[in-house]
């Protein structure tokens, strides 16, 4: 269907107010005689002469009377539609967001993330999704935020990077090689607890072990440092977390940190989002917030 010329609406608008040629023209600042001609092209599109003369006027006919209230609300709705965003209410924002990430981020950074939603913007809610194998395209339509360990991304989706972070150890305070100095033999010689969500019993510390050829003990892998944290308070062993997480087991629980005495690759953090999203305001807010309750953010291996 062809549409009609909208720059004819504006003229309308004022023709049907003003109930003249005359102060049509000077209500959108053009001459009479342009006015007139666009009355003509509107009598025209509408089969209507909308203004007759009436004395030493012109009075509105009644299909101009019945067009008025519509001609009006529809440019306002036209203006209202082509208006630049008003600035962002945040705390009138009534939305749910959707992130996956892994319980370590929910548990060090999702406190103060959920603080300031609390906060700042209370209309907001925020459903948090355990990874697991996700595809980068449900960032498309299902989930708004993707947090940790990034894979190769789509070209219609935005990345940025939150956080570098390295392994450390934990044990129970009470255990007899707690306060001990922690050689690499004695490393190796001491039961461990790793993070793998698939629960690979070998990896870039076994590697790094046997350069020096030496060999270690897993005894138990866990998809989650929460859960690693929980199982060295009833063991001898060794849960091997990233450092965020470990520092904040550590303020919660007996736990004692302990460096790693073997050179780890560090892990990099960050946060993708669909390009839909991109100059969304309440989106912009949401992954600001996430940045600065992030510093710190924590990932496990992939």
């Amino acid at each position: 269907m062809q549409l009609p010329d909208m720059n004819l609406l504006p003229a309308l608008d004022a023709l049907l107010r003003e109930g003249s040629v005359t102060g049509a023209a000077a209500r959108m600042n053009v001459s009479a005689s342009a006015m007139s001609r666009t009355l003509g092209r509107l009598r025209r599109v509408l089969g209507d002469p909308l203004l007759v003369p009436a004395g030493r006027g012109l009075a509105l006919t009644p299909r101009a009377l019945e067009l008025r209230p519509r001609a009006e609300a529809a440019l306002a709705g036209a203006l209202a539609a082509l208006r630049p965003a008003e600035p962002l209410d945040i705390a009138s924002v009534q939305r749910d967001f959707t992130l996956r990430t892994n319980d370590a981020f929910a548990v060090v950074v999702g406190p103060a993330l959920t603080e300031r939603v609390a906060r700042e913007a209370p209309g907001i809610r925020l459903r948090f999704l355990p990874e697991g194998d996700e595809d980068p395209a449900d960032l498309r339509d299902g989930v708004d935020l993707d947090i940790g360990r990034l894979p190769a991304l789509p070209h219609d989706v935005r990345s940025a990077p939150l956080a570098r972070h390295h392994f450390v150890t934990v044990c129970r305070a009470g255990a007899p090689h707690a306060h001990e100095p922690l050689t690499v033999e004695r490393f190796a010689a001491l039961p461990h607890i790793t993070v793998t969500r698939r629960g690979r019993l070998r990896g870039v510390v076994d590697e790094r072990l046997a350069v020096l050829g030496l060999s270690r003990q897993v005894l138990a892998t866990v998809p989650s440092h929460a859960t690693a944290c929980f199982l060295a308070l009833s063991s001898d062993a060794l849960a091997l977390v990233a450092a965020p997480v470990a520092a904040h087991a550590a303020r919660t629980m007996p736990l004692v940190v302990r460096d790693v005495p073997l050179s780890l690759p560090g892990v990099d953090t960050g946060m993708a989002w669909h390009v839909r999203v991109d100059d969304d305001p309440a989106h912009r807010w949401l992954r600001e917030a996430v940045t600065r309750a992030g510093g710190g953010s924590v990932t496990g291996p992939r």
